[in-house]
């Protein structure tokens, strides 16, 4: 009988998993973009595992050199991701096992892959969230900008689909400066309640082991680690949350499109496609955000 290979539940099942069952199940196709996080959070478990004397320096400094060494496989296209081995934290964990032996098996201790994936999701919004608000940022510039390069010029109002009251250039690019004024803030405010360390809360009720969360939540940039062990791992509603403000950025982006229509810009079929597909992009994701 063929024992099941390098699975983290596989120690009670001889025969190994029908592909259409690995198909199904396997999320690395997808949540591979998280090896930096995966990385960057074993790497401060260690020396966390170090700090408490769970693991020893020598023992900390080869896993630290092994994960560095898969980063650096990972980002120059070396490294081979496998879908029978599930997901991100498999992947690493694997290879970093063929590459140091069985000190590797130690970067496990007083973790679970539910407060690892947990601590990823966060790392990867977080940066998603400041990259969205530098964009913002940039195209609140631009915004001011042109309007003060075009703020005298005047332009009908409309309500209702039809001409209404004069209004300047000016005006009309400072109202979409204040609808992404709103956004930005928005995702500023998420942030506070996204930047809570899950790491040490384990499966679900944490570890009887001498831990430090305190100190890989501010390795890790986190404000705290965790308050409730169980909400650490069960909490995705910050994803939600980043969802929703990227819908309602995608319908002022609409709004924006639309309006920018106007017979100088049609001129220039690049800047018209670019700005049709971007609008395009924008209700997809409008979409994809409602249905989550």
């Amino acid at each position: 009988m063929i024992m099941a290979i390098n699975k983290a539940w596989g120690a009670r099942f001889k025969k190994k998993t029908a592909s259409s069952v690995e198909a199904f199940t396997e999320s690395i196709s997808f949540d591979q973009r998280l090896y930096k996080y995966d990385i960057e959070g074993s790497i401060v478990h260690a020396r966390m595992l170090a700090e408490c004397k769970l693991i020893t320096n020598s023992e900390r400094d080869a896993i630290i050199k092994g994960l560095k060494e898969i980063l650096n496989d990972i980002e120059s296209g070396k490294f081979k991701f496998k879908t029978e081995l599930e997901d991100i934290h498999m992947n690493v964990e694997t290879a970093l096992l063929k590459r140091i032996g069985n000190v590797a098996k130690k970067l496990h201790t007083a973790r679970s892959r539910n407060d690892q994936i947990a601590l990823d999701l966060r790392l990867w919004v977080r940066d998603q969230i400041q990259e969205v608000v530098s964009a913002i940022t940039n195209l609140q510039l631009g915004m001011v900008l042109k309007a003060k390069v075009f703020g005298k010029g005047i332009l009908p109002g409309f309500t209702h689909l039809q001409h209404a009251q004069p209004i300047l250039i000016g005006h009309y690019f400072l109202a979409y400066v204040e609808m992404f004024e709103r956004d930005r803030t928005r995702l500023i405010d998420g942030l506070k309640r996204l930047n809570k360390s899950p790491l040490g809360a384990c499966a679900l009720a944490g570890t009887t082991l001498n831990i430090k969360p305190e100190m890989t939540a501010k390795a890790l940039g986190f404000d705290s680690p965790f308050e409730n062990s169980l909400d650490a791992v069960s909490d995705r509603d910050f994803c939600l949350e980043f969802a929703a403000s990227l819908a309602i950025i995608s319908i002022f982006w609409t709004l924006t499109i639309l309006t920018a229509r106007v017979p100088a810009l049609c001129r220039k079929r690049k800047i018209r496609m670019c700005l049709s597909l971007s609008g395009v992009n924008a209700v997809v994701c409008m979409a994809t955000c409602f249905l989550c």
